[in-house]
């Protein structure tokens, strides 16, 4: 009978994750944590059948990938769009969705998204309500900078 040990887990992880180096897709080094931690399991668990250890890999996989693509991809998104040209923005007109309290900024949304992003942080000087429509007059880092209509 033919048994997996512990470290064909390991070097098959270990193959994934540096194959992720040629083709990087990001996702491919999913699938090789999820090898490494079968091979955790087959370490401390002796006599896993390998059924079990391919299931185990399967779910493993599933789970780091989606891990990766539901909660940290969309934290690590570029939101600040440094560079991009002030001329892009400017004029766009936009719906007050949440008015700006005492330590929170307002936030408008775009029917055309600004620079990616339909919603928007803003600041402005004039006392705006909910469904009011906003103006961006300029951009202050990552914050548009808006005026009633």
């Amino acid at each position: 009978m033919f048994t997996v040990e512990p470290w064909y887990w390991l070097v098959f992880g270990m193959i994934l994750i540096l194959f992720e180096l040629a083709v990087p897709s990001f996702t491919i080094i999913w699938f090789g944590c999820g090898a490494l931690l079968v091979a955790g399991l087959a370490w401390f668990i002796p006599g896993l059948t390998i059924s079990i250890q391919i299931f185990s890999w399967a779910l493993a996989s599933i789970f780091f990938t989606a891990l990766w693509f539901l909660v940290f991809k969309p934290k690590m998104t570029d939101r600040t769009k440094a560079g991009i040209s002030l001329e892009a923005v400017l004029g766009e007109s936009g719906l007050v969705i949440r008015i700006p309290q005492a330590k929170t900024r307002g936030v408008a949304k775009f029917t055309t998204p600004l620079l990616g992003a339909e919603e928007w942080q803003f600041i402005c000087h004039e006392t705006v309500a909910l469904g009011d429509r906003v103006t961006v007059i300029d951009v202050s880092g990552n914050t548009l900078i808006v005026q009633k209509n």
